[in-house]
């Protein structure tokens, strides 16, 4: 029998295990985080994405338009932020507006003017104006009735000196007492009078009610600052729902709109980010499609300036605008996803694009990077950077805590919120990742992408490095190590993570009760994964594969339940690969119905990467040959040759734990380099069967429980690890039952 593998392809196999050393050297010299640099250059804090980094440095040199597309967690925000610090830091001062933005009346109520003032200027002209106003409001003399007291006073005297006389002259002339008893009379009058005068000034000077002018109509014309640069400092505006009212600016509504209280529109203007800010960061462009702003960002972006309007509304403010324009001229940095860059692409031909790029540059974020001796060393970076972050996070918590009562007290209140006593110990301060922990996050950015590359979606390994922290912190641990990352792990699950681990646990007894229920004829352990769209992780399952083939008029294939297009066509060139073999032995045609069911698949099953599976439990049930339920296999089947398929590393560490009972697993020989994150931190040794090559790893210290991994290039060697039986013992087998059902079916003819 001819073997399938050359010489040099059992030494790429044993060079495999050179794996590990050559991801320590590449990691670096260093025994903990503590002894990480960063980079002086605020964008080399961004890991990963050099491609989008060499851009950002053109594009500001340029002072051009991004627009960065890619998935959620690759460091778009980021980008921006370091962007515009280095916009800052270079030429920042000449980016940043030095006028104010003054607001007027216009020709009417519903119309003002602007002016770029110096603010220093505007300061001075309206201060006068305000002080001139005061004066007018102040400008009237002080109320008094001194001229009507003063007569009053005067009548009063008059009168009673009339009386003294009239009262004299009664006793010579007793009518001169009537007399007398009139002026009296009036000087009494008289000096009610005054005394009324006198308290009616006093109540008037009191009450200051006489000593104002009224000033509204001046002071509705007094200018409005709308934008002081001394204040707004910020170079970047972040928008995080573009609509006119955020971007273009717009008017208040007036809530004195009776009675002649109206507030002016100048009073009721304000700005958005376009007239303020020299860089607009719009963090998903979706949200400004759904809005229906794009026509108004392209108009604006063409002309570098905009009319304020009131709106389309028939509220307060909507007939109001101005009457010059406001000037516009802003680097846009947008963010979006591809679903969005679909459709920017179709919408008005790609307009938008076309500005972007005519002024500017779309930048595509990597979901994944090679695994460079560059991009490795940026992971320790990385993992210090959290570190520090985390340090800044306790501190802003349990500073002030910290600072007046001592890590004592954190400690009796940590035990509050963890609902156990800590041990003596306990401190609440951050610890430095090892080398080895450091490694173990390796591991896991490599186990989440493919093709040898590391994930670049870095959100979710965030929590995993934070909870890893808070387990060595419990631990009182010194470092963080390895099995306090695998604890993270363990339990930093996203949705679609905790999903699977539920069928895991169901899977794990569905397979048990099988095993031991079955004979292992036409039954085999295949191997999935669900996608977590959130974090771009894949989770491996276990899926049960159940087949059976019976002899009948024709040949069909069968997969019932709720199977994708890719997996049925997947069935069907099972289907032909079988046929394909009995006609190379010469076996004599029968027409075979043949059956395959994914065991409790309730989700559904796509893809083609459980061809070679189904092949395998269709073979084993025609030849009548038991398959090892203790391995489970993956791979595309085309024609007799394996090819591979994706998300293999997960697929093998969702049957690596050691209660499930495997012992190993076949996989693609093209998916050989996917086997490598798997040997991290774990004793591992070069196996072989027969010819095939394969790697052991032991799942526990002192090599225990090992764990054996095949490299299959043909179903032949997957025939050889899960049935025990060569390319020429199964096609013997094959041509013996074709001849049995041949024979079977002329015995039925009448």
């Amino acid at each position: 029998m001819p073997n399938d593998y050359k010489e040099n392809d059992y030494l790429w196999i044993k060079e495999l295990l050179d794996y590990p050393a050559s991801l320590e050297t590449n990691l670096g010299s260093f025994t903990d985080t503590s002894q990480i640099n960063f980079p002086q250059d605020p964008i080399d804090c961004v890991i990963f994405q050099e491609r989008a980094k060499r851009a950002i440095r053109k594009i500001a040199q340029n002072k051009g338009h991004i627009l960065m597309v890619g998935r959620p967690g690759t460091g778009k925000s980021m980008l921006a932020n370091m962007f515009k610090e280095v916009l800052d830091i270079s030429i920042g001062d000449y980016l940043k507006s030095n006028e104010a933005i003054v607001a007027y009346p216009g020709k009417d109520r519903n119309h003002i003017r602007f002016a770029y003032e110096n603010p220093t200027r505007a300061d001075k002209v309206l201060s006068d104006i305000i002080s001139a106003i005061e004066v007018a409001r102040n400008n009237l003399d002080e109320f008094n009735l001194t001229d009507q007291i003063e007569s009053a006073r005067k009548v009063k005297i008059a009168l009673i000196c009339a009386t003294c006389l009239g009262v004299a002259a009664g006793f010579y002339f007793p009518p001169a007492f009537i007399a007398a008893g009139l002026t009296g009379m009036g000087s009494i009058f008289m000096h009610m009078q005054e005394n009324n005068h006198r308290a009616q000034e006093k109540i008037q000077r009191e009450s200051n009610g006489g000593t104002q002018n009224d000033v509204k109509h001046l002071q509705d014309m007094v200018p409005e600052v709308l934008y002081d640069p001394r204040k707004d400092k910020d170079l970047m505006s972040r928008v995080s729902e573009p609509s006119a009212r955020n971007m273009k600016g717009g008017f208040r509504h007036d809530p004195y709109q009776s009675g002649n209280l109206q507030t002016p529109c100048h009073k009721r203007a304000y700005l958005g980010a376009h007239a303020k800010a020299p860089i607009i960061y719009i963090d998903e462009l979706k949200t400004l499609i759904k809005v229906g702003y794009m026509a108004d960002l392209l108009e604006i972006m063409q002309n570098k300036e905009y009319i304020l309007e009131g709106g389309r509304s028939t509220g307060s403010g909507a007939a109001d605008r101005s009457e010059n324009h406001l000037k516009a001229d802003n680097i846009i940095v947008a963010c979006c996803n591809h679903d969005t860059l679909q459709y920017l692409q179709e919408e008005g031909d790609g307009a938008f694009l076309s500005r972007i790029e005519d002024k500017g540059e779309i930048i595509q974020m990597e979901s994944a990077v090679p695994e460079s001796p560059e991009n490795v060393r940026q992971i320790a970076q990385y993992v210090k950077q959290e570190v520090d972050n985390l340090a800044e996070e306790f501190k802003e918590a349990w500073g002030e805590v910290i600072e007046k009562e001592g890590y004592e007290s954190v400690r009796k209140r940590s035990e509050h919120i963890y609902g156990r006593r800590l041990p003596p110990d306990f401190k609440l301060t951050v610890r430095e990742f090892s080398k080895a922990a450091v490694l173990e996050i390796a591991k896991e950015l490599r186990c989440r992408s493919s093709d040898g590359k590391l994930s670049s979606i870095l959100r979710p390994i965030n929590g995993v490095i934070k909870s890893a922290e808070f387990e060595a912190v419990l631990d009182s641990a010194p470092l963080v190590e390895p099995l306090h990352v695998r604890k993270a792990l363990a339990e930093h699950l996203s949705l679609e993570g905790g999903f699977s681990k539920e069928i895991g646990e169901h899977k794990r007894y569905l397979k048990k009760y099988i095993s031991s229920m079955t004979d292992s004829i036409g039954y085999v352990v295949g191997l999935a994964v669900i996608h977590s769209k959130s974090s771009g992780q894949m989770y491996g399952q276990p899926l049960p594969i159940h087949c059976q083939i019976n002899v009948g008029n024709a040949d069909t294939v069968v997969a019932p339940g709720k199977i994708g297009d890719i997996a049925k066509a997947a069935a069907q060139n099972v289907r032909a690969s079988i046929k394909k073999v009995l006609t190379n032995i010469g076996a004599p045609y029968v027409g075979y119905e043949m059956y395959v069911e994914y065991i409790q698949a309730h989700g559904g099953v796509e893809g083609d990467s459980a061809s070679v599976a189904m092949d395998i439990a269709l073979v084993s049930d025609y030849i009548k040959q038991p398959v090892n339920q203790r391995f489970g296999i993956t791979g595309s089947l085309t024609g007799d040759i394996i090819l591979a398929v994706g998300g293999v590393t997960e697929k093998i560490r969702s049957i690596m734990d050691p209660v499930l009972g495997m012992e190993g697993a076949c996989i693609p020989w093209l998916n050989k380099y996917d086997v490598e994150p798997l040997l991290i931190n774990a004793d591992n040794e070069y196996i072989q069967k027969d010819e095939i090559p394969g790697i052991r790893i032991f799942r526990d210290n002192e090599k225990k429980r090992p764990f054996d991994i095949y490299f299959c290039k043909t179903k032949y060697n997957a025939y050889k690890i899960l049935m025990g039986l060569g390319k020429e013992e199964v096609e013997t087998r094959m041509a013996e039952r074709s001849r049995q059902d041949l024979a079977f079916m002329q015995n039925l003819k009448p």
